[in-house]
């Protein structure tokens, strides 16, 4: 009875950092039905406002600059927080020796909404495949011939699909419905993907693929997988596609690449150094990132934001994921998506 009552007087008080906009109507809905207090603030996290966390339960990140600096989790500690929930897939950020030597949990989001991501994987391939990024140069210059714009069907295409895991599955399920093959590289074999794609090794993805979409995290293995060697294995008509994190690519050798038409072009959602520049206003100033300004300029490039994951449902199963995580820590319960 005491501890029901106890239970009932208790009111959480969640910090979210870096919130945006569109986050906040989420956040509200969270805090009601969750008898919660949950105060949002559009600062990062970094060792001068971990600070800010200072009587609060919890925190919530959500951000692309570093958080690898040891004494921001110590000033987590020293306010009492026992968590960091990441409202992304992503937490390469983080240092996660720190944390774990601090006492904090850290959970990521593992997935939001897959088809968010997936389905932008399938404009870009429409957009690749048929040819609009150069039909629109031409046009800009009133040119409307059609010679050398002929495209391919997506049914008769291969889709090269590296990390079949939550998002890149999903790819795959999409493609195989337009009748394309699907072959995938991935260290968890999943036996419900056998009537989907096909399992291969790198090499033969890289080879035999019309469109190789990446879909993995960025590790120690797989920062830079993607270079001259891969770039050089791949058909000359073969397009390359990125909405995983900017740092499994060399930049510089994908531009390379595109200039030398090993590839006949690519679509990028993510790239490194982007912090900063995506979801920023730079008006009439061009970014300090030179490869990106660059990639912009061609016209078989197509470059998005860093917008894969943003749609309605994904941003709500962000915010929901993450706090209902922050959730547990604070009531002692153990997190589902710990990943220190």
């Amino acid at each position: 009875m005491i501890k029901n009552i106890l239970k009932a007087m208790f009111k959480m008080k969640i910090l979210v950092y870096n919130v945006r906009e569109d986050e906040e109507p989420e956040i509200n809905q969270w805090a009601a039905n969750n008898n919660a207090t949950v105060d949002v603030i559009k600062k990062e996290l970094n060792a001068e406002t971990a600070d800010l966390a200072q009587g609060y339960d919890g925190v919530s990140v959500q951000q692309l600059n570093s958080l690898k600096d040891p004494k921001i989790y110590e000033k987590l500690a020293k306010h009492g927080i026992k968590q960091m929930a990441f409202r992304t897939t992503g937490y390469e950020i983080a240092n996660l020796e720190a944390a774990t030597a601090n006492g904090i949990a850290v959970t990521n989001v593992p997935a939001y909404s897959p088809r968010s991501v997936s389905e932008l994987v399938l404009a870009q391939a429409m957009y690749l495949v048929r040819n609009l990024g150069l039909i629109e140069d031409r046009l800009n210059h009133n040119n409307f011939k059609w010679f050398g714009l002929q495209a391919n069907e997506i049914h008769n295409l291969t889709i090269g699909i590296v990390g079949a895991g939550k998002i890149g599955s999903a790819v795959a399920r999409i493609f195989k419905a337009l009748g394309a093959k699907v072959i995938a590289v991935d260290p968890v074999f999943r036996p419900e993907l056998c009537d989907t794609l096909y399992y291969v090794d790198y090499d033969t993805l890289y080879k035999e693929s019309d469109i190789v979409t990446m879909h993995t995290p960025l590790t120690s293995e797989t920062e830079h997988m993607i270079n001259a060697k891969v770039f050089e294995m791949m058909k000359p008509t073969a397009f390359f596609i990125n909405d995983s994190r900017g740092g499994v690519v060399v930049t510089d050798e994908l531009i390379s690449a595109l200039k030398s038409k090993e590839i006949a072009g690519a679509a990028i959602d993510t790239i490194e150094n982007e912090a900063g520049i995506f979801n920023t206003n730079l008006g009439d100033n061009k970014s300090d990132n030179e490869a990106l300004n660059e990639l912009m300029c061609m016209p078989n490039v197509k470059v998005t934001p860093h917008t894969g994951f943003y749609t309605d449902m994904a941003v709500k199963n962000m915010v929901d994921i993450a706090l209902d995580e922050t959730s547990r820590v604070i009531k002692g319960e153990k997190p589902l998506n710990q990943v220190n």
